[in-house]
């Protein structure tokens, strides 16, 4: 009598067996990319190149350079929205850099799973 329901033989059928080896695969892809970009540095200035700020791929402030010339005691908040400006500047181009990643790992299907 033959037996119902399950795997013959107990195990995964052959296509689900190759869809999870490519998932594990997309995995560790993925994975090496995010430390790949954990490594890299985005710079961006403001104010004509008066202040640059760097970040790492981590979203992390690793540098600000500030000319000399932007430093004014009597203007402090004008130098605040320069810094803060090449702040959001470095971590648009960090992020976008992630979505880069994301795209070609995922065929751009926008990085996620609809369930």
């Amino acid at each position: 009598m033959a037996k119902r329901g399950g795997f013959p033989g107990g195990g995964m059928p052959g296509n689900m067996n190759n869809l999870m080896k490519q998932a594990q695969r997309m995995q560790r892809q993925m994975e090496e990319s995010q430390k790949d970009l954990e490594t890299k540095e985005f710079s961006a200035k403001a104010g004509g190149g008066a202040v640059e700020v760097t970040v790492s791929g981590k979203k992390e402030i690793v540098k600000v350079t500030l000319s000399k010339d932007v430093v004014d005691p009597d203007d402090v908040e004008m130098l605040e929205d320069l810094i803060v400006a090449a702040t959001n500047e470095a971590l648009r181009m960090a992020d976008v850099a992630s979505a880069e990643i994301m795209n070609k790992m995922t065929g751009g299907l926008g990085g996620g799973f609809p369930f």
